[in-house]
């Protein structure tokens, strides 16, 4: 999907007075610190020298430090503490004609805050658009705002969401066997009576019922076979099973909550056959795996290991979608661009077998992908690794590995 243009005839104008602002900010605030005497020692000297905080002091350094007029706007404190640091520096003896210059360009930051962004979020969202080094701070900071939010809201909160697929042919040549390893690690309730679950689902339109498996062959009915707890942490999740269509259900059981109540849930399903391997010629059909985030957790990691005979020379590419209005994405669906959300991250190369999955999200992760592979004879050595891991994904967010299949 191709990004769009930030340099658009509505934003130009925008982007210009941001930059105009940030350079008069730059150059009149840098030559204040060069008129101080300790200017330029260090946030800790300067604040002791001016009486200020050591805080607003090291935001000020870093965003004088800045070449790009648009980094110098993002990462200077509000107008207010500004103004504290040139009154204080006017008491320190600088000349009251540079201070007064900065007290103007000051005055022009907070017009820019007022005036064009409505206030200093919504500044800092626009500038995210054009500054790379900002959208990634901008966003962590507004992904970890949101997962603690939800966090209260939704009464439930998990250290990691952990997502492992396994894609190997099928015996019957025409299609692909899917193992997916799926947990909630560090799991615990905030409030009593919440429901938690983890879902698994076919969304490829197969026709055939979906069966899936325990990895030692049984049907999925109850939670024999299919807990891995050897390979949790923190004390094993009760859980409850419950199937509907083509979705599996497992309910985190029980009644406790607080910051002891924290457990590890971790589950590995079978299902044979479960996915085309082939596409029709001329479709542009894609294959794809994905990920829900239906907990708020702090960090979600997702690999992908695929057999050399399943796509071959294919590497992935990810997709992110939002899910409120329409459900679970498919990216063969056009109807469903529109909820794309844009990212600039992809899937990282980990490498072929296990040897490069160690994590420290997960202790005994290479144990458990062993475990895995042994339980199905599948060859790991013959498996290349992909991994996306973010930090506080959004809750109810799709994240997609999608393929280009081969065409038969």
């Amino acid at each position: 999907m191709p990004e769009p243009s930030l340099a658009t005839p509505d934003s130009a104008p925008l982007e210009a007075r941001i930059n105009d602002v940030g350079r008069s900010l730059g150059e009149s605030l840098n030559a204040v610190l060069d008129a101080l005497p300790d200017g330029r020692r260090g946030p800790q000297r300067l604040g002791q020298a001016l009486g200020l905080d050591k805080v607003l002091i090291s935001r000020l350094l870093k965003a004088a430090r800045s070449r790009d007029p648009m980094a110098v706007t993002y990462h200077l404190p509000g107008p207010e503490p500004l103004r504290r640091f040139v009154r204080a520096a006017r008491r320190g003896g600088v000349d009251v004609e540079l201070t007064a210059r900065a007290q103007a360009a000051v005055a022009e930051f907070e017009e820019l805050i007022r005036h064009d962004a409505g206030d200093r979020g919504a500044l800092d969202a626009m500038i995210s658009a054009w500054l790379p080094e900002a959208r990634e701070e901008f966003e962590l900071r507004r992904r970890q705002s949101a997962y603690k939010a939800l966090s209260h809201l939704k009464g439930v909160s998990a250290e990691v969401n952990l997502g492992t697929v396994l894609l190997h042919p099928s015996e019957d040549g025409d299609n692909l066997d899917v193992v997916w390893v799926v947990g909630l690690l560090g799991l615990r309730r905030l409030r009593a009576g919440v429901n938690v679950k983890l879902t698994s689902r076919r969304s490829s339109g197969e026709q055939s019922e979906r069966q899936p498996l325990t990895l030692d062959g049984r049907p999925v009915e109850d939670l024999q076979g299919l807990r891995l707890d050897a390979f949790c942490d923190a004390p094993p999740a009760p859980v409850e099973v419950r199937r509907a269509g083509e979705t599996t259900q497992y309910l985190l059981g029980g009644d406790d909550f607080g910051p002891r109540s924290a457990v590890d849930l971790i589950l590995a399903e079978v299902n044979y056959s479960e996915m085309a391997r082939f596409v029709p010629a001329g479709s542009g059909r894609k294959g794809f795996v994905f990920a829900e985030v239906g907990t708020p957790c702090r960090s979600l990691l997702f690999d992908v290991l695929v057999h050399d005979d399943v796509y071959p020379g294919a590497t992935p590419s990810l997709a992110v979608y939002d899910t409120a209005l329409e459900g679970v994405a498919s990216v063969n669906d056009p109807g469903r661009d529109i909820d794309r959300i844009e990212v600039s991250e992809t899937f990282g190369w980990l490498g072929r077998g296990t040897g490069g999955l160690r994590t420290p999200d997960a202790p005994h992760y290479t144990d458990l992908v062993g475990h895995v592979l042994e339980s199905t004879g599948w060859d790991g050595e013959r498996f290349r690794a992909y991994r996306h891991r973010i930090e506080y994904p959004l809750y109810g967010s799709q994240v997609v590995a999608v393929f280009q299949p081969p065409e038969r």
